[in-house]
């Protein structure tokens, strides 16, 4: 054959950072984004919140104006009443508002303030360790990179309040009703106001941002792993992450294009080598941490599902979570593909998931309840929405996928409560940022309802032991790197406030996640964290991948301790 068409071709290498630089994957994108519909988003997404935020401090004058006089020609009782009023209209309406609120102020972030500032230290931190990096101590180091935060927040801010000093003086900040009737004279200033605005904004979460990272503590190797104690309960729990299952024979997965392996057969050894494992020695867990798929198409989840159907054994103690390759790629053959934000794609993406995981363990984990508490099972959670389920797979449409809009986040965390008042328990996270855009799928984020509901879960369980589960990392790793392109990973956009939530946990839990498919096991200050290697991605079809059995241990005074792993290899 003059092509062997089992070997794939450049086609399979659309979006591969492993095979072509990520400036050729931009131009691939810019030739074949649909333009009318980037127009069209960055009106929805961009432009109108634009202008609403320029607008608003003339809104919210020509308002408190016009209030100011009503109430002035009011009785006293009047105005406790009207006050009264405004009150309630708050307290009813403050949750959907700070949903909103939450989301806009971390999609800003992550449009604004993060990819800025973490190419900044990124490249500061690049710079600093090629010039020092080989004479520093492991303190050193780690003095180095709070050093390079503070820079590039610093920097970033000089940046942003240049940039507001511009458009201050075409600003308006004041208004009244007849202006707000001639709006093309209010336009210039109406962007000019959003500029500042948005500016100022990226000047302070900067700064706050780059102060906030340099005095977490700063990510260090592991220095050394648990003893276990004489007599006491230990737990082995398998930790997989980044499968990619495909739908075909001879796939290539989007990242890893011809450098990975095709199809399913290493997932196919990796499923029969821990049966043979468990056999000898039995697992107490097995914990998949996101990316399932290659792109949370049915096909992928249907070849996942026959998998672990064939080892029930495994299937018994699986636990899964979304990752961003499950819910957020738009198109795995197109990666300039972008969905509009009331598109049913998402939605259909995030049921398939939330079916996989009801289909492997939804009668053994718990969603929780407004208090905290584990409540009903993930199978009774999903049990009345299932005739809206089943008429969005079956029939799409967006008036069904706006009905679920908030189905898929209010399962989570979903809980696997200890067996005892001090065992161990997982708690299953959904770290994916809310995109549209299979370029920038990879975005992570906690909420901060969601974090609040598992502090209060942990509440409930005093003596217990924890694995916090998520997909994407707290932050980024302290390991050497050749090229700075290995720098930019798609850490947690609220990574350092989430680290600094757990730390009050700190000894009664360990963090296990994927995403970026690196062998890594330190801890922040205290908090031990364990990145998972991606059995499946980054090696040809010869080449030897490996996973890890990590045992846990009930340690003095509540402590969650971390014994030495056992590395599994799988031939090529």
């Amino acid at each position: 054959m003059l092509i062997d068409p089992r070997d794939g071709d450049i086609e399979d290498d659309a979006a591969s950072p492993g095979q072509r630089s990520l400036l050729a994957i931009a131009g691939s994108l810019f030739v074949e984004i649909s333009l009318p519909k980037l127009l069209f988003a960055w009106t929805i997404l961009l432009l109108l919140p634009a202008v609403l935020l320029g607008l608003a401090p003339l809104l919210a004058s020509a308002w408190f104006s016009t209030l100011s006089e009503h109430l002035a020609a009011l009785t006293e009782i009047g105005t406790i009443l009207a006050l009264i009023a405004i009150l309630v209209l708050g307290w009813i309406g403050w949750r959907p508002l700070f949903r909103v609120a939450e989301t806009s102020f971390w999609s800003l972030n992550a449009l604004a303030v993060q990819p800025g500032y973490a190419f900044g230290r990124e490249a500061l931190r690049h710079l600093t360790e090629r010039m020092w990096g080989k004479s520093l101590t492991l303190a050193g180091r780690a003095r180095l990179r709070s050093a390079n935060s503070v820079g590039a927040g610093i920097m970033l801010a000089a940046f942003a309040v240049l940039i507001a000093m511009a458009a201050w003086p075409v600003s308006r900040w004041t208004g009244s009703w007849n202006d707000l009737v001639l709006l093309h004279r209010l336009a210039l200033p109406t962007l000019a106001n959003a500029i500042v605005l948005l500016s100022a904004y990226l000047a302070a979460a900067s700064l706050v941002w780059g102060f906030a990272d340099a005095s977490m503590p700063q990510p260090l190797d592991l220095a050394a792993f648990d003893t276990a104690c004489s007599g006491g309960r230990s737990w082995r729990v398998a930790h997989l992450s980044d499968l990619h299952v495909i739908g075909e024979q001879y796939g290539f997965r989007i990242e890893s294009g011809r450098s990975g392996p095709r199809g399913n057969g290493r997932l196919e050894q990796v499923l029969t080598r821990l049966t043979a494992l468990h056999a000898v020695d039995p697992l107490d867990y097995v914990l998949i941490t996101g990316d399932m798929t290659d792109a949370g198409r049915a096909s992928e989840w249907a070849e996942f599902l026959d998998a672990m159907a064939l080892h029930p054994e495994l299937a018994a103690r699986t636990v899964l979570l979304p990752g961003n390759h499950d819910v957020n790629i738009v198109d795995r053959a197109n990666p300039a593909r972008l969905d509009l934000p009331f598109s049913p794609g998402k939605r259909l993406r995030q049921i398939r998931t939330l079916s996989a995981m009801a289909a492997v363990q939804g009668d053994r984990v718990h969603v929780v309840d407004t208090t905290g508490k584990p409540a009903a099972t993930l199978h009774e959670a999903l049990a009345p929405h299932r005739d809206a389920i089943v008429a969005l797979a079956t029939h799409g449409g967006m008036r069904r996928a706006s009905a679920m809009r908030r189905l898929f986040d209010d399962q989570f965390p979903m809980i696997l409560p200890p067996d005892t008042e001090d065992g161990l328990g997982i708690a299953i996270l959904n770290s994916n940022a809310e995109t549209h855009f299979s370029f920038t799928n990879a975005l992570g984020l906690v909420s901060i309802e969601q974090t609040r509901r598992f502090e209060s879960t942990v509440g409930h369980f005093p003596r217990a032991r924890w694995i916090v589960a998520l997909h994407h990392h707290l932050v980024e790793y302290p390991m050497p790197v050749k090229a700075f392109s290995e720098r930019i990973g798609t850490a947690l956009i609220n990574g350092s406030w989430f680290v600094r939530r757990l730390e009050a946990l700190a000894g009664r839990v360990i963090v296990m996640h994927g995403h970026r498919h690196i062998d890594w096991i330190g801890a922040c200050g205290p908090l031990k964290i364990i990145s998972a290697p991606s059995p499946v991605m980054g090696a040809t079809d010869d080449a030897t991948t490996h996973f890890y059995i990590h045992t846990l241990a009930a340690g003095a005074d509540g402590r969650l301790d971390l014994l030495p792993p056992e590395r599994v290899e799988i031939a090529g």
